[in-house]
């Protein structure tokens, strides 16, 4: 589908949304800030619908009650059931979320409207580390207004905490998540929010969270491109469906099993003052403490005959801690803002790997690796602004935004060591002005100017003339000022209906790895090195959202969204010198490419049909995109980005029994990956959750939820392309002459919970 068809889609649809539902009656759509009881969520059998905001920029939301019936354990398990949202990774894990699906550092992650410094070098953050019991609602920000940071070309994900100014009361949960091979493991929270006095409240909560996810996986290897049937998850070789025209090199069994622990907690305290003012303070940790371990047996030739096993053990343990406080203090002829706040993060993991040929003793293996990560990364925020007219037709928000950044990395092992500091400093003064002139029509229009001073440090371990191992220094710094303005239109004429129309220009930050003026050898080809580039330039967008929504019912609402993205100064691998048989590369700021897409979500209960105790829920997007591939020079779509991305599901809830039921299917189309030296091609099939929840009275509710009932496959084949250098590589791929076809596919199994909660 080309750009104009998508146009002339939009045009299509947007008559019939408004025109089409008759279930749509007047409410008012403002959200309520009254406190609401531990029991009235916790043990509730009302059904929870999207959020309607009335942000002048396209915003989505959605309250921890639109998940909890099917018990997610972390924030990646609800966003999989969120427009434009997916994943790469293994079965049943979904770490670094990709909006629109774009790579995962296209999408800027907050907690609490602050950064969520990870350990990721492109700047993604983790959302499987964060628990879903910390979470009040998830936001969905399409487009930035002028006082939120520029990052996100994608989107930000706003992870908002468990505060006390909207809860009251507690709980306490207990429960399994049980493997479909036995294996059980425990969770457990417990919450609390109240009053101190008048003015002040507190919440505070702990969660406790076992998770573990075994792993199959099986590889084929050819020589060529195979004939395949592919009709169920392979098991056996020898009765497999794969048909060996070219020459079969090996098969290779795997068996990987996360196992890990998360521990968490939350505090804020929320004090009144004065006419209007208000000061806040909270903190939150988390902590992960995760083994890997993996065994690989290989099996070579036609007869099978027993090559190697590979046995990994890997030891992650990593932290997350923020700490942060604001004010609004009213001053009679505007209002002061302040904010300040703290984020860090560590990371010690230490990887082993042993390999070994006795195919009788598995544990007679000899030590062939061994590799060790440090990460300590540190963020200092600071806002302060000043909001004249508030509560009339024109409000200008004039603020600044500060943050200071240092992130040391380092790692030690048998092929690699190498150390790096960045030290960096944002200054963002940035002016919103919001003209109302009518219930219906909202204008917000603004200029953000920010100021980035980055220095990078290094250690880099050479050979010097004599061929001996030393350590030298490399530094480098950077200096960058960009001026992002944003344009939003809220016009709303009913109580409803709202269209939105955004205009913005967002950056991306570039990859940490990419900026460590550190020399790496044997990449991209065994004969080739490349070195890292401090001077690299954000990569920009210009991007524009138009979305419609409509109001159905008292609760249900559906809604459109149009988004189109032109991204400047990607990062692209460039030679810069000839090393004789192959050639010196490093990053920089070449390339361009375009994404664009429609988003469509819908959650309403079937009033109109007398079934008010019947909840549907839909979205689905389509993406489309278009960049240069820096090896090849061809167009091709972004890297892992699907066609289509899907979910839908329904909630019923049983008055006579006080119980409930659901079900939710989601998943996504095949993308497409390109490497220097391989493409990769990857699938996964649908995604299957079900619930079932017997409440009892007001205070308990016991749920049994059920993920990956279809026992879902990721299935990859990766198509290599052999050469000493970049170019030889380059060649081969031309020519389509593969050096080895593989066939990589991977089960986790179905997962099941059990969960009591009762509310206090």
């Amino acid at each position: 589908m080309n750009k104009k068809k998508l146009l002339l889609l939009g045009s299509a649809l947007i008559p019939l949304l408004i025109a089409g539902p008759v279930m749509a009656e007047t409410a008012d759509s403002a959200e309520s800030d009254e406190q609401v009881r531990a029991s009235d969520i916790i043990v509730n059998g009302a059904i929870e619908f999207r959020n309607r905001t009335e942000d002048v920029n396209p915003v989505l939301s959605y309250d921890l009650e639109y998940f909890q019936r099917f018990e997610p354990v972390s924030v990646g398990e609800m966003l999989k059931r969120v427009p434009g949202v997916t994943f790469t990774s293994d079965v049943l894990e979904y770490d670094g979320v990709q909006m629109r699906g774009l790579p995962p550092g296209f999408t800027q992650v907050l907690i609490n409207g602050r950064r969520a410094p990870g350990g990721e070098a492109d700047g993604a953050f983790f959302v499987d580390r964060l628990p879903a019991e910390l979470v009040e609602r998830i936001e969905l920000v399409r487009a930035p207004r002028a006082d939120q940071p520029s990052d996100g070309i994608a989107g930000t994900l706003n992870v908002i905490t468990k505060e006390s100014a909207t809860f009251e009361g507690g709980f306490i949960k207990g429960g399994m998540l049980i493997n479909e091979d036995g294996g059980v493991r425990p969770s457990g929270a417990i919450a609390w929010a109240g009053r101190l006095s008048d003015s002040t409240s507190i919440w505070a909560g702990f969660n406790y969270q076992e998770r573990r996810n075994p792993k199959e996986k099986v590889s084929y290897r050819f020589s060529g491109e195979p004939t395949t049937s592919d009709k169920s998850f392979p098991g056996n070789p020898a009765t497999s469906n794969y048909i060996t025209d070219p020459e079969f090199d090996n098969f290779e069994a795997q068996d990987d099993t996360r196992d890990g622990t998360d521990i968490s907690g939350n505090i804020e305290l929320t004090s009144q003052f004065g006419d209007g003012g208000q000061f806040r303070i909270g903190g939150l940790f988390v902590n992960t403490d995760r083994d890997e371990d993996e065994t690989s047996v290989t099996l070579e030739g036609e007869d099978l005959d027993f090559d190697e096993v590979e046995t990994q053990h890997e030891d992650i343990d990593q932290k997350t801690y923020a700490m942060t406080m604001d004010a609004r203090v009213p001053l009679g002829f505007a209002e002061l803002g302040l904010a300040a706040g703290w984020s860090g993060f560590r990371e010690d993991t230490d990887v082993t790997v042993f390999v070994g040929d006795n195919a009788d003793d598995f544990t007679d293996v000899e030590l062939d690796d061994e590799d060790s990560i440090s990460i300590k990364d540190d963020e200092f925020t600071g806002t302060i602004s000043l909001t004249f007219g508030r509560d009339t037709p024109l409000e200008i928000k004039p603020g600044l935004d500060l943050l200071s950044k240092t992130r040391d990395g380092g790692q030690s092992g048998t092929f690699l060591e190498s150390d790096f500091s960045i030290d960096e400093n944002r200054y963002a003064p940035y002016v919103r002005a919001t003209f109302k002139p009518s219930d219906e029509i909202t204008v917000d229009a603004g200029l953000r100017y920010e100021i980035t001073r980055r220095n990078v440090r290094g250690l880099q371990q050479v050979e010097d003339d004599n061929g001996d191992e030393i350590i030298l220094p490399v530094r480098n710094s950077y200096n960058d000022e960009d001026l992002n303005p944003s344009l939003h239109l809220r016009y709303a004429p009913s109580a409803n209906d709202q269209f939105r129309l955004s205009m913005a220009r967002t950056v991306r930050r570039p990859n940490y790895d990419l900026i460590s003026p550190i020399q790496e050898f044997e990449t991209p080809g065994d004969d080739d090195s490349t070195i890292g580039n401090p001077e690299l330039r954000n990569e920009k967008a210009w991007g524009v959202d138009l979305g419609y929504e409509r109001r159905l019912g008292g609760n249900g609402i559906v809604g459109i969204n149009f988004f189109y993205r032109d991204i400047k100064d990607l990062i692209e691998h460039v030679a810069i010198e000839d090393l004789g048989d192959g050639n010196l590369y490093t990053p920089r700021n070449i390339g361009d490419g375009q994404t664009w897409g429609i988003e469509i979500d819908f959650s309403a209960p079937l009033t109109v049909f007398g079934m008010p105790d019947t909840g549907l829920f839909a979205n689905y997007t389509w993406l489309d995109s278009e960049t240069t591939d820096p090896f090849t020079g061809e167009k091709r779509r972004f890297n892992n980005q699907p066609h289509h991305i899907y979910n839908a599901g329904f909630i019923q809830t049983v008055r006579s029994v006080d119980a409930s039921f659901g079900m939710t299917i989601s998943g996504r189309s095949k993308s497409l990956e390109s490497n220097f030296d391989e493409t990769i091609s990857l699938r996964y099939d649908p995604d299957l959750e079900a619930f079932v929840e017997k409440r009892f009275g007001k205070n308990f509710v016991l749920r049994l939820s059920a993920q990956n009932l279809l026992n879902r496959v990721k299935k990859e084949d990766f198509r290599k392309y052999d050469g000493d250098s970049l170019q030889q590589v380059l060649d081969a791929r031309a020519a389509g002459d593969l050096d080895e076809y593989e066939i990589e596919r991977e089960r986790a199994g179905r997962l099941f919970q059990v969960t009591l909660r009762a509310a206090f």
